[in-house]
């Protein structure tokens, strides 16, 4: 397997359980469940000549690649910019709980990095797997800079589409072992997968791949195709579109308003990606052959 893709062993718990089948009793056996458990996000950053912390985030995630995920999340939220914004991230020394050690992670941003937390206060929506909704939120996600994306982005085959989901499902570990963890994956405009991580969050996920593609310099991500096994939300369009991703395509269905901010962005959208058949909701141009 491809060392992009292995399953963290945190990843996942075992339980006890007891199983039917048809009419017959309950027996005894064993599953093996999807790990979840919150991850605390902090930021260290310079205020007044001094070195400051402060609590961004919590987001409850599956264990590993925290480091992925916080750099994932402080690019698509508009925090940071670039990999040199960020000096470092480190598991939280400080942590004042045994039962925190390990769900603590901190980001040292650079002295220039302006963190406004009370724009962010404004902005942060209160979500859940669903994304989010209403007009301004579209307004929110422009002043966090996301480009308009560039005309000259991945082209895509036709049937190169059909074979996306085929490739992330048999890379999915976390999945084939616990049945509850969402995907997103990047693969190359002719079908190569390149990079998949799992999450019990659809979010968490992408911010995982996005986090760490940023911290391997592949950053804008314009000649990749995005694919993630759930729905296309709103949030997943805003994400896509801060890491410079010109193709979504789901397995799922988008919601009206992740279409409306991918049209606005120049993003193509494809839904319903599997069985030899999927949607195209808008920018179509990127497809052909």
């Amino acid at each position: 397997m491809n060392p992009a893709i292995l399953l963290p062993a945190a990843s996942y718990t075992h339980a006890r359980i007891e199983k039917v089948s048809g009419a017959g009793p309950p027996v005894p056996a064993s599953d093996q469940l999807a790990a979840e458990e919150p991850l605390e996000i902090r930021v260290g950053y310079e205020a007044a000549g001094q070195r400051q912390h402060r609590t961004l985030a919590v987001t409850m995630r599956t264990p590993g690649h925290d480091e992925e995920l916080a750099a994932g999340f402080l690019l698509t939220e508009g925090i940071i910019q670039l990999k040199s914004d960020i000096l470092g991230i480190i598991p939280c020394p400080d942590v004042r709980k045994a039962e925190e050690a390990g769900n603590v992670t901190r980001a040292e941003l650079a002295a220039h990095v302006h963190v406004d937390f009370g724009a962010l206060e404004r902005h942060f929506y209160t979500s859940s797997s669903c994304g989010v909704c209403g007009k301004t939120s579209i307004d929110a996600v422009r002043t966090a800079s996301c480009p308009v994306l560039p005309a000259d982005g991945p082209r895509l085959a036709y049937d190169t589409v059909h074979e996306l989901p085929e490739r992330l499902r048999a890379a999915q570990a976390g999945f084939e072992q616990t049945g509850g963890q969402h995907a997103a994956a990047l693969f190359t405009p002719a079908g190569e997968l390149l990079l998949l991580r799992e999450d019990v969050g659809r979010h968490n996920a992408l911010d995982k791949v996005i986090g760490a593609a940023l911290l391997a310099g592949w950053l804008p991500l314009h000649r990749h195709v995005l694919l993630v096994s759930g729905r296309a939300s709103f949030e997943l369009v805003q994400k896509a579109a801060a890491a410079g991703l010109g193709v979504l395509a789901a397995v799922g269905a988008p919601s009206s308003l992740a279409v409306q901010a991918a049209e606005s962005f120049g993003m193509t959208v494809l839904g319903f990606v599997r069985n030899g058949r999927y949607n195209v909701y808008c920018h179509g141009w990127r497809l052909g052959g």
